[in-house]
């Protein structure tokens, strides 16, 4: 009987030791515990440094019944046992297999915030088996220093080959009513203001956060939208987001605000169902981001490393570039972008636009576009981007409208050719614009001929649009099918060596690294808006911590005519930013495409602050964040790739801040010369907006700054390396 009793505690000893399993991170402060519980349903928790960062929280998915109807003769109303065996891959599993690795290597991108990124982390990969439909999935943790990584995995195997999703439940149990910086849930558009509060509050806040958009479709009064930044009541800084998303639905998360726990709710398509998966396959990464000092989340390669590595072979096409635009006097309500007011209704291949008048309101000119390309030639911009070239704008939106645009017939008024060639003749590239009107069918019949006809043009960068409700009609723009298309339009681009900024696409996760021609997204509420009534002040304080989590955005900063009635009368819009802060934001928000997104006329006015939009650099060699605090102040320094040079960017909230830094970060051996663009005493976002001084000092590596920024204001910092002593003639030493 004794014998017995030891043989029984050894096998529920190892039933217990295969069903529960502890990861640590290779540093020791993060623990991640995975097990099994009752009913066979996988859980796993996360601890930083002995403080809760995710309570034990359920894993798994929910399918979809596919099971054929029921043939007469069959009991209706009736629930078999096996109907729940037939959607549920969340309970009833007991663990198979488990394995553990390690792995530490040093990669570089081929552009981005640091020329060597560190991918180093302890793996756990867990087997689990289903009881009763003998159905197994994979469940692959990957615990780095600053966060953790995991995804589903499905083998190829008898029974598990074709399901749909109905939905995924994977939970993230958060630590007590804690404080998020969010967005609301939405299938279609992240385009909001963030919104401050504790958990608990978000359904009340919930309709007053949504503001009006093209194309909008909320889900749930507790739900928001990833990257999902969260401050715990004892000081933790957490960011939930997903990694490599591929062939799978945008991951929205949806609050059970009476336990305080996210579960993961996938967009849907036209039907309703949220994944049709064939095996092998897997889900993309959950990510949970960790730490007690917010610049640790801003510095966090997590997502990068999460995804494949570059899949292009040759990458030497691939170049960062600043560029400049015919768009702000668009946005602005100064132009338009469509070419006459006498067509109402337009048919491409049928409307003859050599038979109606110009409304002289049109922005894309070839005068005009030739005046960008004097500029950009004369301060030594790579590109112009021109909206509102193209046939079809007359009738583009609101008409859930197919054959909307064809990408390559240019409006009477707009000589390609000329354009063309004169830029070719300043040294100067032409950027093209490709909007769908969110017709992504049509998009992709003209796909192939409309990239031959760039680089038969010369351009050998695009930015894509999906402003809209999507066609196929009923699709979301985070759908599984749309995430497919615009994988689809980055691969095919790869192939003609064309570099995408995608503009009101599903938001990056990473897949910049694989396909590092993706140089560029929107996916967030950019610079547009402070002419559509305005943005919040510490809109830029945040979006570091949320949206940029998943790879950079194309912002379109640069805006130093802050009264927009100036440029279109009707327009009462105010940019609720200092011209200063307008500065910070190429190194806060760092970017491998940064526009100078104003009218040369207004950049004619401030030279001396534009200097620092000519200056400063895209790419980088290393990257310091030296203070930060979502919604409140970020401050950056950043050393130009294969250069001696620094730049450093400061913005801060509606409250001010004070910085204070050291430039310890400077190479010891060095002496440099700072031109600082600081807010001037008296600047304000709304009452002073471009008042500003710009000072020069040396500076070394024990140099000290404290430097304040007004409300909604900030500083840009250029640091050069001096090269010749005369150069500090007269200079301060800082």
């Amino acid at each position: 009987m004794k014998k017995l009793f030891y043989t029984f505690l050894l096998v529920c000893c190892s039933v217990l030791l295969i069903n529960a399993q502890e990861l640590r991170s290779p540093d020791g402060n993060l623990t991640m515990n995975f097990s099994v519980q009752n009913n066979g349903i996988p859980t796993y928790r996360l601890t930083f440094k002995g403080k809760d960062v995710i309570k034990l929280s359920n894993l798994g998915l929910e399918l979809k019944d596919e099971t054929p109807p029921v043939k007469f003769g069959t009991e209706m109303g009736m629930k078999s046992e096996s109907d729940n065996e037939k959607t549920s891959l969340y309970d009833n599993f007991v663990v198979m297999d488990n394995k553990t690795a390690t792995f530490d290597e040093t990669w570089q991108p081929v552009w981005g915030e640091v020329r060597n990124i560190r991918n180093n982390y302890n793996e756990l990969t867990v087997t689990l088996n289903q009881k009763g439909t003998d159905q197994n999935i994979l469940i692959r943790f990957r615990l780095f220093n600053d966060g953790l990584g995991f995804r589903y995995e499905f083998p190829q195997q008898k029974n598990l080959n074709y399901f749909v999703i109905k939905e995924e439940k994977t939970q993230f149990a958060m630590p007590g009513d804690i404080t998020a910086y969010w967005i609301p849930g939405d299938y279609d558009t992240q385009e909001y203001d963030y919104t401050i509060s504790k958990l608990s509050e978000i359904k009340g806040l919930f309709h007053s956060a949504v503001t009006d958009n093209s194309s909008q479709t909320q889900y749930s009064e507790t739900g928001v939208q990833a990257p999902l930044m969260l401050k715990s009541n004892d000081g933790l800084y957490i960011s939930v987001h997903e990694a490599a998303l591929v062939n799978y639905a945008c991951m929205n998360l949806n609050l059970d605000d009476k336990n305080m726990i996210f579960e993961s709710w996938l967009t849907p398509d036209a039907k309703g169902d949220k994944g049709y998966m064939q095996t092998p396959c897997t889900s993309p990464w959950r990510t949970v981001i960790v730490s007690d000092d917010a610049r640790d989340i801003l510095s966090s390669k997590i997502t990068l490393n999460l995804n494949e590595p570059c899949k292009i072979q040759d990458v030497s096409w691939i170049k960062p570039c600043k560029y400049l635009g015919v768009w702000w006097q668009m946005i602005t309500g100064m132009s338009s972008w469509s070419y006459t007011n006498e067509l109402s209704s337009v048919q491409l291949g049928i409307t003859d636009y050599t038979n109606v008048r110009s409304n002289g309101t049109h922005g894309a000119t070839t005068k005009r576009v030739k005046e960008y390309i004097d500029f950009a030639a004369l301060h030594g911009f790579d590109g112009v981007l021109v909206e509102g070239w193209n046939i079809g704008w007359e009738d583009w939106f609101g008409h859930s409208k197919d054959y909307v645009f064809d990408f390559i017939t240019p409006y009477p008024d707009f000589n390609l050719s000329e354009i063309r060639d004169y830029a070719k003749s300043k040294g100067v590239k032409m950027i093209m614009h490709h909007e769908t009107s969110a017709s992504v069918r049509n998009y992709e019949r003209h796909l192939d001929q409309a990239f031959r006809f760039m680089k038969d043009n010369g351009y050998d960068a695009v930015k894509t649009g999906y402003v809209g409700n999507i066609i196929p009609r009923g699709e979301h723009h985070y759908s599984q099918w749309l995430v497919n298309h615009y994988q689809y339009v980055l691969e095919k681009a790869a192939e003609y060596k064309i570099m995408v900024n995608a503009h009101e696409a599903v938001r990056p996760t990473g897949i910049c690294r694989t396909y590092p021609n993706l140089i560029g997204n929107e996916a967030a509420r950019g610079t547009e808006y402070q002419a559509f009534g305005g943005s919040k002040p510490n809109h830029t304080s945040i979006l570091p911590f949320t949206r940029l989590i998943g790879g950079p955005m194309d912002y379109t900063p640069g805006i130093f005519e802050m009264d927009i009635s100036k440029l279109n009368p009707n327009n009462k819009s105010h940019v609720n930013s200092t011209l200063a802060n307008q500065l910070a934001l190429y190194v806060t928000m760092s970017s491998p495409l940064q526009m100078a997104a104003d009218l040369p006329e207004n950049y004619n006015r401030f030279l001396d602050a534009f200097q620092f939009i000519k200056d400063v650099a895209l790419d980088w060699d290393d990257s310091k964040y030296l203070e930060a605090e979502p919604g409140e102040y970020i401050t950056v320094a950043r050393k130009a790739k294969g250069k001696n040079n620094w730049f450093v960017g400061n913005t801060c909230g509606e409250k001010g801040f004070t910085s204070n830094i050291n430039f310890d970060f400077l190479n010891p051996e060095k002496t440099y010369i700072a031109t600082i663009y600081a807010d001037a005493k008296d600047a304000h976002y709304k009452t002073n907006p471009q008042a500003y001084t710009i000072r020069k000092a040396i500076v070394t590596y024990k140099s000290k700054l404290t430097q304040q920024s007004a409300p909604g204001g900030g500083y840009a910092i250029s640091i050069f390396e001096v090269t010749d002593k005369s150069q500090t003639k007269g200079l301060e030493k800082l």
